[in-house]
């Protein structure tokens, strides 16, 4: 069964506490942004940012991914995952905004995005799990949102009765980290009913070819 968690409105910043049962950590916190915040920052983004619609590879097959895309970061933060590699845009200052005030919260430096325009009902993200050898062995990922509200879901990758869900609303903040990638997956899921459309950024943190070959070692 899924556990779905409704967010409290009753506190601005409220937090859920541990959405995940075991084996990872995953904490929402709604109205992190204000709705002023949240509308300025969705209409800046939705005309700032060069969308596209990048094809990846699944299942041995090229397909058109089912949202529009960008990737944002420090100079040299490139990423790569489903077949396909991103160089990064240099930040702006909407997004450094945006940044700042999620580091501060969180504690965690992040020096990349990934950025997903879901347009409308129709746009997904599938099942999946942070875990690029680019992001470390514990990766902290700071997932914030703006505009209609969608569902995140979680499933356990080795017990996949262990599931759970939370709507993410404009503008909210939701950060995983622990170990949750590698024992969590996530995924945005097609609707049935008309939804307007939402802007997610997901923050990451790219380490460095030593940073990564001395965390082996």
């Amino acid at each position: 069964m899924i556990n779905k968690i409704v967010p409290s409105k009753s506190k601005s910043n409220q937090t859920t506490g541990n959405l995940l049962s075991q084996d990872g950590e995953a904490f929402y916190f709604s109205e992190f942004f204000t709705e002023a915040e949240s509308q300025r920052y969705f209409l800046a983004l939705e005309n700032e940012v060069p969308w596209k619609q990048e094809p990846i590879k699944m299942f041995g097959k090229e397909v058109m991914q089912p949202r529009l895309t960008a990737w944002y970061g420090d100079s040299g933060k490139g990423y790569s995952y489903s077949g396909i590699t991103m160089q990064p845009t240099p930040w702006n200052s909407t997004l450094i905004q945006i940044k700042e005030k999620i580091e501060k919260s969180s504690g965690v430096k992040f020096n990349s995005a990934l950025l997903n325009f879901y347009r409308d009902e129709n746009d997904s993200m599938g099942w999946h799990r942070d875990n690029e050898k680019e992001l470390g062995e514990n990766p902290s990922i700071g997932s914030v949102s703006f505009g209609a509200t969608r569902t995140i879901n979680f499933r356990h990758y080795f017990d996949k009765r262990l599931k759970n869900s939370i709507d993410l609303t404009d503008g909210s903040f939701l950060l995983m980290k622990g170990e949750t990638q590698h024992y969590w997956q996530h995924s945005i899921s097609k609707k049935s009913y008309p939804i307007g459309p939402r802007i997610n950024l997901t923050f990451r943190t790219i380490l460095s070819l030593e940073t990564r070959s001395r965390s082996l070692n």
